[in-house]
């Protein structure tokens, strides 16, 4: 697996290029964001490890950049540690969050964690499904989305889940239950991970106030009850 690490600072730079290539993963380094999206372009890059606050192009802008033709899982480094900043961080697109400093043991276990999702069920499953449901059409062979024909970029950890409530339409989940099904781990206080993922599916999937203002409710109930009619489809009233 090909990891990209990006991070201004040299020495934490080379710490986890050390920690990644103990553990037989091939790493590839860039010090800001546009050098991150020049070797993202040039190689095949499984993973993305990206530090926020740096010179010419800080992470949140790279990411952002990324997410434009990527799926690949990216999992923000940064010394902020408030919830405002992860929140900001995961709507940019970011998968997971780590602060600074970390845990060796954590980082790994976060990058190991991500890919085997990323594997399994994300853009290199190969398993041929297709899940429709209103105007919704989920690609399973290729992990492509679309709404009445569009297409709709999600990350990986988005597509999870949508996947998932698309699978299982018409059952009301809790907050938990889709944290442990997707994250694959003991869900502990997943309220503002889970519902930053889920406002941020929401949104092209349901352009008019109306439809958005139910799934915020279920948001705001910790229950999401995904309805093919309500929920997906811009042409459904």
């Amino acid at each position: 697996m090909n990891i990209l690490v990006c991070d201004d600072d040299k020495e934490i730079l080379e710490a986890i290029t050390i920690y990644l290539g103990n553990e037989g993963y091939q790493v590839f380094k860039a010090a800001h964001g546009l050098e991150a999206l020049k070797v993202a372009e040039e190689n095949e890059i499984h993973l993305i490890i990206m530090d926020i606050m740096m010179p010419q192009m800080d992470g949140l802008r790279a990411t952002m950049k990324i997410r434009e033709d990527k799926n690949i899982p990216v999992i923000m480094l940064s010394a902020k540690s408030e919830d405002t900043d992860k929140i900001i961080g995961l709507n940019m697109g970011a998968d997971d969050y780590i602060t600074k400093p970390f845990n060796p043991l954590e980082l790994i276990a976060r990058v190991k964690s991500q890919l085997r999702r990323y594997t399994i069920l994300g853009s290199l499953e190969t398993k041929s499904n297709v899940y429709k449901t209103g105007g919704l059409v989920i690609d399973d062979e290729s992990n492509n989305v679309t709404v009445d024909g569009d297409e709709v970029k999600l990350t990986p950890v988005q597509y999870k889940i949508l996947k998932l409530l698309t699978a299982n339409a018409g059952r009301v989940y809790s907050i938990d239950e889709i944290y442990e099904k997707v994250w694959q781990e003991t869900a502990f206080s997943a309220e503002n991970t889970v519902a930053v993922h889920i406002r941020k599916i929401a949104k092209p999937m349901c352009p008019r106030p109306k439809t958005y203002t139910c799934i915020d409710k279920f948001l705001t109930s910790k229950r999401i009850f995904f309805y093919s009619t309500l929920c997906v489809g811009r042409h459904y009233d």
